[in-house]
């Protein structure tokens, strides 16, 4: 003889169970903390076995579940298949102190007493689930998002123990034959269909002939009429993988037994079942036996059956579900998806990484800049600043989408802070700062020279800490998004780089260009005050309502294709528009890089055009760029005073006036 040990339960909550504790919590228990019913499950223990080696086997653990329906009546709580309802007590505590003061050993015993109740009622006979009652006490910290929590399945201890005759635990292969075995199988499959879910963890066992029969715990008397103690035998479902040890719930079944029909010997079968496979070959068979038989009272009676924390110590669990349940992070994992799955489905090269840690420098912060940043974020881009010196004003919330009502009253509030403030609302995670900064343009003269400065030096800091930068100013002066009425132009300014050229142009006459223009390139007169003297409608960006939002999500689309480009911004401008499944065209994953787009909506057509960078450029030209270099502010304060400073140091006065002189040309003196 040897003593019969038993595989304990451990637990297996799932996140959901939380999420729903933490809102019937908030939405309905609030500070009431009486015990709730909860429901849980069980599944047949089994050993994955390995194709290679058998100490590469997987064994499951015999765990009780909770998920996502443990809050609803157990008739109505869905089962995984091969599951078995356990019903349970939940308690929650309303701080930590009471958790950790709380007389758990009460709770233990009240559920003792109650499974005694099941077993001398015969309530367990009738819903044998009623044998794995366990109790749960918790304290959830909903601010941290941090769960403690003890879980109790509580075992009957019944004198004296029961043995395994002989020391022999049988595999069912041993005992009965294959045809045997599989009509277990089917039986065993018609009774969990034609019972309730709630009674067949627990079931009776029989050999009539050659057909292995399978009844219910009520009809003991009638099934086992005629039958001497060899012939009977009870089986349960068995969450145990290891091979000599049954699962938890046969003590009390087990006590059930005794008490009941004043057992003292029993063979069991162990019912294992391998999901999906319909194999229960690693389903055991055991005869164990008890000196005599001992009534169990509801007065005292004895249990254990507390779960051992991560260390192996009878103590508590700490489950922290922050990265689950924040909603903030919670919000991170959602916007990843969509563009996880476009990797995993579309584009497998797609550098999401890169474009997250890309730091993004919006100058402007109204129709362009608001467009521009919720598509910057469609593309999980993390980090977003904003510039701009004007407020909100009535106009502005219908056009631009980072702005509401509210934020028009009293004058208004400033737009970069306001921009930064609800995108985070849109995307807490986002790391978005405004600045409230007048940015000095070419023709117009400074009333403050200290002001400015620290504007210009504080802008400079701004560019040199971002890695892209959008210009996106109402003023024609600085911006690569440029709107008319009906019309667009999104681009990108060229950077020195030798290798730099168009590359798929059909037209054999297009030259090849060595360096890509910025936007004034192709102009031959210099930027000057854009406010002045002009009416309201020339003051103001007039466009379709539309335009704005398309406009902005070609310049960000711009951007991520760039990033994936191997020469970023010195990419070569492609011309090629063809559609073509070949890759020949595409020089990122996303397809071609062009230098500018050109759109009209007049006639929802887009051009692609490539621009050859100017040497006598106001802007981009080597003149202007050392100049600034080597006279810094001083150079700057001469193009903000002066309209024609700009014409003047690079030639386009010079140009000007060869030009004014062939007009006055006299060709009859000639």
């Amino acid at each position: 003889m040897s003593l019969l040990q038993f595989v304990p339960f451990s637990s297996a909550v799932e996140a959901p169970f939380w999420h729903t504790l933490s809102s019937r919590k908030i939405d309905l228990y609030k500070l009431d903390d009486a015990p709730q019913e909860i429901v849980g499950y069980y599944s047949t223990g089994h050993t994955l076995l390995s194709q290679d080696s058998a100490e590469t086997n997987i064994t499951m653990p015999a765990r009780l579940c909770l998920g996502t329906g443990a809050f609803d009546n157990i008739n109505n709580s869905r089962l995984p298949p091969l599951s078995y309802h356990s019903i349970g007590m939940i308690k929650n505590t309303n701080t930590i102190e009471e958790f950790k003061q709380l007389d758990k050993n009460a709770l233990f015993k009240e559920t003792t007493k109650q499974i005694v109740n099941d077993i001398v009622s015969g309530a367990a006979v009738k819903d044998p689930y009623l044998l794995t009652r366990f109790v749960l006490i918790t304290f959830a910290d909903l601010k941290k998002y941090k769960y403690h929590y003890w879980f109790g399945f509580p075992a009957l201890l019944t004198e004296p123990p029961w043995d395994i005759e002989n020391n022999e635990v049988k595999g069912i292969t041993d005992v009965w034959n294959e045809d045997e075995i599989k009509t277990l199988r089917i039986n065993y499959e018609l009774f969990r269909q034609e019972h309730p879910s709630t009674c067949t963890g627990f079931f009776l066992v029989k050999q009539f002939e050659k057909e292995i029969k399978i009844s219910n715990l009520s009809e003991w008397d009638k099934f086992f009429e005629n039958c001497n103690d060899e012939e009977r035998m009870i089986g349960f479902a068995d969450p145990s993988s290891l091979p000599n040890n049954p699962g938890w719930p046969l003590r009390n079944f087990l006590a059930l037994v005794q008490n009941r029909w004043n057992i003292c010997k029993i063979k069991v079968l162990c019912y294992k079942e391998i999901p999906g496979k319909k194999d229960i070959s690693q389903s055991r068979i055991l005869t164990v036996n008890t000196q005599n038989v001992v009534k169990i009272t509801d007065e005292n009676p004895k249990s254990v059956g507390w779960e051992k924390n991560v260390q192996g110590k009878l103590g508590p669990r700490i489950a922290d579900l922050s990265d689950l349940m924040d909603p903030k992070k919670l919000a991170d994992t959602s916007v990843d998806l969509n563009l996880k799955l476009m990797r995993w489905r579309i584009v497998p090269d797609l550098k999401l990484e890169k474009i997250r840690d890309t730091k993004c420098l919006l100058l402007g912060a109204g129709t362009l800049g608001c467009y521009v940043a919720r598509c910057l974020l469609g593309w999980g881009v993390r980090h977003i600043t904003f510039v701009d010196n004007a407020r909100v004003s009535f106009s502005n919330p219908v056009r631009q989408p980072l702005f509401f009502f509210d934020d028009c009253l009293e004058g208004g509030k400033p737009k970069a802070h306001t921009a930064a403030e609800n995108l985070k609302k849109v995307y807490p995670s986002v790391i978005s700062e405004g600045y409230e900064l007048s940015i000095p343009m070419p023709g117009h003269p400074i009333s403050s020279e200290t002001k400015t400065q620290s504007d210009v030096d504080q802008l400079y800091q701004l560019i040199e800490s971002h890695d892209v930068i959008f210009l996106l100013m109402d003023s024609r002066e600085i911006i690569n998004i440029a709107l008319g009425f009906d019309t667009y132009v999104v681009m990108r300014h060229g950077v020195k780089d030798e290798d730099c050229q168009t590359t798929d142009s059909p037209d054999a006459n297009i030259p090849l260009v060595k360096r890509l223009g910025c936007y004034f390139c192709n102009d031959v007169i210099a930027p000057t005050d854009s406010l002045k003297d002009r009416t309201l409608d020339q003051q103001c960006t007039v466009t379709r309502p539309g335009l704005s939002a398309i406009a902005s999500a070609l310049g960000v689309e711009l951007m991520v294709s760039i990033l994936h480009h191997d020469k970023g911004p010195a990419a070569p401008a492609d011309t090629k528009t063809e559609p073509s499944n070949s890759s020949e065209f595409k020089s990122s994953p996303l397809g071609i890089i062009p230098h500018q787009m050109r759109g009209f909506l007049s006639n929802f057509n887009n051009m692609i055009i490539v621009g050859q960078a100017y040497d006598r450029c106001t802007a981009c030209s080597d003149f202007v760029i050392n100049e600034y270099k080597t006279n810094g502010f001083e150079f700057l304060k001469q193009v903000f005073n002066s309209s024609s400073y700009l014409e003047d140091v690079t030639g386009l006065t010079k140009l000007h006036q060869e030009s004014e002189d062939l007009d006055d040309f006299d060709w009859d003196d000639e």
